[in-house]
């Protein structure tokens, strides 16, 4: 099974990935724990330059080409040959990032989006697990994390609270394959949802 988080920044998405890895791997599956951007030597490379840096750094269509670059590669050499092998891959993010960060809040860029994706992945995960959050309460837990990829939460609280439509209008557009999850309360009270919904 291929299962994907995504949300806004600082919803606990990376948390709750982690948390549903192990709780698999416990019951005796194979899990394949990745990333976007990244999940692959190439597209860890890829990263750095998406992540870091100011927030106007690229445009939305030069950041949607970059980051379907590093999906084709993380694609390639960690999805595919993990679920050739039988293996449950978990990715905290995947394309739905890109038709929200991209598409959507950065612009109106959703058939470009679109575009490039079934040209170049043509793929979408097996279940996909929005974990929903107060923009405000999203951008606090972000701000405080330490390290030097913030370029997106730099973009401020109107960015994030746009985000968070895209991901809730996601869900109606793709209700068979994305769930909406309450991100409120404790890590654990999250996990029992995203347990529920799988």
């Amino acid at each position: 099974m291929f299962i994907s988080f995504e949300g806004i920044d600082g919803c606990g998405k990376s948390t709750q990935a982690r948390l549903l890895a192990e709780t698999l791997r416990a019951q005796g599956r194979t899990v394949v724990l990745t990333r976007e951007p990244g999940g692959s030597q190439g597209a860890e490379e890829i990263r750095r330059l998406l992540v870091e840096g100011g927030g106007d750094r690229w445009s939305g269509e030069t950041e949607a080409l970059l980051f379907t670059a590093a999906r084709r590669d993380h694609l390639e050499r960690t999805i595919r040959p993990a679920l050739a092998a039988g293996q449950t891959v978990i990715t905290d993010r995947f394309a739905d990032s890109t038709r929200v960060y991209q598409g959507a809040a950065r612009g109106e860029l959703r058939d470009f989006v679109d575009r490039l994706h079934d040209l170049a992945i043509g793929i979408e995960p097996d279940l996909t697990l929005v974990i929903d959050l107060d923009p405000e309460t999203g951008l606090r837990r972000a701000g405080g994390r330490a390290g030097r990829e913030d370029r997106f939460e730099s973009l401020g609280l109107d960015f994030q609270q746009r985000l968070a439509q895209g991901f809730r209008a996601l869900a109606s557009q793709f209700h068979d394959r994305v769930r909406l999850i309450d991100g409120s309360g404790s890590a654990d009270d999250v996990a029992r949802r995203v347990l529920a919904a799988l």
